[in-house]
């Protein structure tokens, strides 16, 4: 490129920072420089100027994207309730975007992110780093030769802390619901529970949640989907149930074997072939799948937050020059969203929800028993 492009940065200091490196991952693309930061906190603001070498810093966003000519925005904050605004005024200044997940607090957000990139032919990408992973597309080409036969159940569960539950079903489910989707593809319906200190989720038990999520309830979740050609996918946290080695990802189980992916740059992914699903019992054990092939030595030298974004930038570009979508885009952020208000809606409502959902607010919002 014979000029780099001119990237701002959005960052909330103690409301969700600049997430897991937004900020500094321009610093590993040669194509591209930041030139701008936004942040309503001044010490934030200073910092993040010093940290990513912007020559301007604003306490409003909305003033940095009126001054500044940029071609690409950072949504850094963790924090979900002003994504939505953010995105869409970026995207009404003809930014292209990395941000953040999750991509925001409801599907009608999602809506209106959406359409406001559509109308200008915009490219959004989500910090999903485990979808940009080449151990993830291995083990996805793995799975559709049919190495574990038909897929039959894919099971999936959030880190299971503290957050375990509504919170870990936002926060980290994100990560779970776009790795079965990965495989899966669209779910079709959802059917699921909710439950605070043992009894189902009611008015009384909804709260304000943390980190911007708006409206949430329960400490322990249930939920399943169905999926084309038969597949179902369950989904459950229950706060305090987890630990290490983690259980945070997916499990795909089909007829000859199983697929395992823990979420993560680059995914972990493993595979058994094994029938029984019972290595011991069965005659299979447990194979990595790494970005050489299965049971091939990991040659890929950094992995982290920090490796992950840099190919989420980098497919990004990409996808902006090859005039295609990334490879985690803003429809499959909207997916996201949907699966998981889904599992709220279908305890509001006590029974399955199809998709796409006709209800597209908070469902904790108009929960009434």
């Amino acid at each position: 490129m014979s000029q780099k492009l001119r990237v701002g940065v959005i960052g909330r200091t103690g409301k969700g920072n600049y997430g897991h490196g937004v900020d500094t991952v321009w610093k590993q693309i040669p194509d591209t420089e930041v030139v701008a930061v936004a942040d309503e906190d001044a010490d934030g603001r200073a910092k993040a100027q010093k940290l990513t070498g912007a020559t301007s810093a604003y306490a409003d966003y909305r003033e940095m994207l009126a001054k500044e000519k940029l071609d690409l925005i950072g949504v850094g904050p963790r924090w979900v309730d002003q994504h939505r605004d953010m995105m869409v005024a970026a995207a009404e200044h003809g930014c292209h975007m990395f941000v953040e997940k999750p991509l925001c607090r409801t599907p009608a957000e999602a809506d209106q992110i959406v359409q406001a990139c559509e109308m200008r032919h915009l490219k959004l990408a989500i910090a999903h780093q485990s979808r940009y992973s080449p151990t993830l597309l291995n083990l996805q080409d793995l799975i559709r030769s049919g190495e574990i036969g038909d897929v039959l159940e894919i099971r999936g569960r959030g880190k299971e802390d503290h957050r375990g539950g509504g919170e870990d079903l936002w926060v980290l489910g994100s990560h779970v619901m776009d790795l079965m989707r990965a495989i899966a593809g669209d779910p079709l319906s959802c059917y699921a529970s909710v439950y605070a200190n043992g009894h189902r989720v009611t008015k009384a038990d909804v709260v304000a949640g943390a980190e911007g999520i708006g409206p949430l309830a329960g400490d322990h979740v249930q939920a399943s989907y169905t999926f084309a050609n038969g597949v179902t996918g369950f989904f459950s946290s229950r706060r305090n149930q987890g630990g290490e080695p983690t259980r945070f990802g997916i499990q795909i189980y089909g007829s000859k074997g199983v697929a395992e992916i823990l979420s993560g740059y680059p995914a972990t992914c493993f595979l058994l072939r094994d029938r029984s699903w019972s290595p011991g019992r069965g005659q299979g054990k447990w194979l990595p799948v790494t970005s050489n092939g299965v049971d091939q030595p990991e040659t890929i030298e950094v992995s982290g937050s920090e490796a992950g974004n840099i190919a989420a930038v980098k497919d990004l570009l990409r996808s902006i020059y090859d005039q295609r979508q990334p490879r985690c885009s803003m429809y499959d952020g909207r997916w996201t969203i949907e699966m998981i208000c889904a599992v709220f809606e279908s305890h509001r409502l006590d029974q399955p929800v199809r998709f796409p959902l006709t209800q597209r607010e908070n469902p904790l919002t108009l929960i009434n028993g």
